[in-house]
């Protein structure tokens, strides 16, 4: 399974390459790249140490020397994992921020003083937790989403564009899905599928694209009555150009927007089926919730909670300030505002 993980990250390196190399290329989304850059400087900087996180935390190999010890004989670490060395680098169960003896009995540490968030019930340090949950929410968050929007986006533009007998179809198939609660058909369809990674972003995927698409339809049966569309009609554009070249561009600003809605919708979802039991082994959502006895402790455990939530609220926040940079950066009202 890690040599999957090593090829998605080597084809992600080598699509990020051609695509700044586009963006280069581009006098358009050249300007609108260094646009955002002066906008949301710090935002941009936090999402891409998210990524940077996300990507150590996915290459992965067995290492030979480690056939001597049974803890890590024949499995696969990655390089956040060869950094901590989570085997060693724990305690025997809590242990306060940069403290030198336990939270409970004040016995020495094995590590005094080296954990930064303290450790976990079973010693585990919080900092690596942490960081261990960054590659699930960018799967949930960020993967999830890159299939529900194209996905929302071809059945939408399709109902509105053309109506008839298609947008029958795709609007009954809204209707059903909106007519069943999120999170009950969410949870029907994990347990069918299975808990693991791939499944749940499948789950998410099937309830996650009817709002969007509504949206998709409802612009796009505005946007097909235009002058502008009507004139390339006139001029013999067909409708896949013209659908390509003037219904999607200006449904762009509502793709920024919905990407970052549906991202933190689907990193919080997570949360909420960790707390029914059902989520993902090392997410953030996990951690908050084996954090909720912690609270009522004396002294309260406070780090566990911490650690995730900080890391949460950093990464949400800085997906909506950049998506609110390149909604008013591709939209082009703001741009006949500014005029």
């Amino acid at each position: 399974m890690h040599q999957v993980s090593n090829i998605v990250v080597v084809l992600l390196a080598l699509g990020a390459v051609w695509l700044w190399r586009r963006v280069a290329q581009d006098r358009f989304w050249r300007e609108n790249t260094l646009a955002l850059w002066r906008r949301r400087r710090l935002a941009v900087l936090t999402v891409g140490v998210y990524v940077a996180i996300a990507l150590l935390d996915s290459i992965a190999w067995i290492d030979p020397a480690s056939e001597a010890n049974a803890l890590t004989s024949g499995k696969p670490r990655t390089i956040i994992d060869r950094i901590f060395q989570p085997e060693t680098f724990r305690e025997a169960s809590y242990s306060a921020p940069l403290a030198r003896v336990s939270f409970y009995g004040g016995q020495p540490l094995a590590h005094p003083g080296k954990h930064l968030l303290g450790t976990d019930l079973l010693g585990r340090d919080v900092v690596y937790r942490t960081l261990k949950g960054v590659r699930v929410a960018l799967l949930i968050g960020g993967l999830t989403s890159l299939v529900v929007i194209p996905i929302a986006l071809l059945f939408g533009v399709s109902a509105g564009y053309w109506g008839g007998r298609i947008d029958d179809g795709v609007f009954f198939a809204m209707t059903v899905l909106a007519s069943v609660p999120s999170l009950l058909l969410l949870i029907a369809l994990i347990m069918v599928l299975g808990k693991g990674t791939v499944q749940v972003c499948v789950a998410l995927g099937v309830t996650g694209w009817v709002h969007f698409c509504r949206i998709a339809r409802g612009e796009t049966l505005k946007l097909r009555e235009a002058d502008f569309v009507a004139a390339a009609r006139a001029l013999g554009v067909s409708d896949g150009a013209i659908i390509r070249r003037h219904i999607l561009p200006n449904l762009a600003h509502l793709v920024i927007i919905t990407f970052a809605l549906t991202f933190t919708a689907l990193v919080l979802s997570e949360t909420i089926l960790s707390y029914l039991g059902i989520g993902l082994d090392g997410s953030w959502g996990q951690m908050i919730d084996q954090a909720r006895n912690e609270l009522s402790r004396t002294p309260i455990v406070w780090w566990n909670l911490a650690g995730a939530s900080v890391a949460l609220f950093a990464l949400v926040l800085a997906v909506n300030l950049i998506a609110d940079a390149l909604r008013d950066i591709v939209d082009p009202r703001t741009h006949r505002e500014e005029l």
